[in-house]
């Protein structure tokens, strides 16, 4: 049984505009131990996909279908059931560490505040435990420094905190909501060693929700790519790169720089990402799609296998040979 099961998972907002359809019809699972990653251009429906799962969507949004950990619905748990879950079970790693932190909390009443709540910990027994944890990040001279308030640590060095509190309850997964973005090259490094660290010694499933297809590439066992909140292909991820069978990741794949090839100009896919409120009744990608033809535009296509037998699935109309 998967660590994790979402099963037609639809995540709708309310606005004063009508209802935006974020998320539609999603579902993939995840296997202990298992490293999932999750691309797509910005408003695809990668992070609301994490937050429904997690029950954190905003409060005009809502969630249909199913997700199922370890044998049980999430959607149908309060918010209270949902906290033992959180930390407990799941643990979340945010985007942007120096909003996630409190600014004026010190870093050990924010991280003893975790297992306090979660496994009722008294205070000297969790600051101790939370330094550990600090430890294990790589924090130099975790003792001292876990006094100090967020922005005296460096952008890599809140992001690790972040790291650190997700897993003080051991997790056995962990979704890492681009947990590289706005660090230079080194520390995106530093980080993603540190992830795959983790993941030895703590046996953590982790979904990785990402734009930087290198990282990918060097980390991740699956790959799903997104577009137009729905799924557009997915498999493992070094068959999915030396064999893309989607005009949509084929277009993510030619747009990332390579040292190999000597290129004047970038590729780009044209057109802007769809309207999240006037979706087409088709593939979401077919304004945008060279490949496009008749169906595409008001046929939605399932996702199914690229050929008999293939890992990877696609959701695509047009013929494989033409997209290769």
């Amino acid at each position: 049984m998967p660590l994790l099961d979402i099963k037609d998972l639809t995540v709708t907002f309310r606005t004063g505009d009508g209802e935006v359809n974020a998320v539609n019809g999603v579902s993939f699972n995840i296997e202990e131990r298992e490293t999932l990653a999750i691309v797509g251009e910005s408003g695809s429906g990668k992070s609301q996909t994490a937050f429904a799962a997690m029950g954190l969507l905003a409060a005009n949004g809502s969630a249909k279908g199913e997700v199922t950990y370890n044998g049980q619905n999430l959607l149908g748990l309060s918010q209270r059931q949902m906290n033992k879950v959180r930390s407990d079970q799941i643990g979340m790693i945010f985007q942007d560490p120096m909003t996630s932190l409190n600014p004026y909390m010190r870093i050990s009443d924010q991280m003893a505040e975790v297992l306090m709540l979660h496994k009722g910990m008294g205070k000297k027994q969790a600051v101790d435990e939370a330094v550990k944890m600090l430890d294990a990040v790589r924090i130099p001279d975790a003792r001292a420094r876990i006094t100090m308030y967020p922005h005296e640590f460096s952008g890599g060095m809140r992001q690790r905190i972040m790291i650190a509190m997700a897993l003080l309850c051991r997790p056995r997964l962990l979704i890492a909501d681009e947990p590289t973005t706005a660090l230079d090259v080194t520390v995106q490094a530093q980080i993603m060693q540190l992830l795959g660290e983790i993941r030895e010694e703590f046996g953590t499933a982790i979904v990785l929700i990402t734009h930087d297809l290198g990282i990918v590439a060097d980390f991740c066992d699956r790959t799903l790519v997104m577009y137009g909140g729905q799924i557009m292909e997915t498999g493992p991820t070094e068959q999915l790169f030396e064999r893309p069978t989607h005009p949509y990741t084929l277009g993510l794949l030619k747009a990332v720089p390579r040292l190999d090839r000597e290129e004047e100009v970038l590729a780009t896919i044209s057109g802007e990402p769809p309207d999240m409120s006037r979706l087409p009744k088709g593939c979401p990608f077919s304004p945008r799609c060279g490949f496009a033809f008749d169906p595409c535009p008001t046929v939605r296509p399932d996702l199914v296998p690229a050929w008999e037998g293939s890992p990877i699935c696609r959701a695509c109309h047009a013929p494989v040979e033409e997209v290769q």
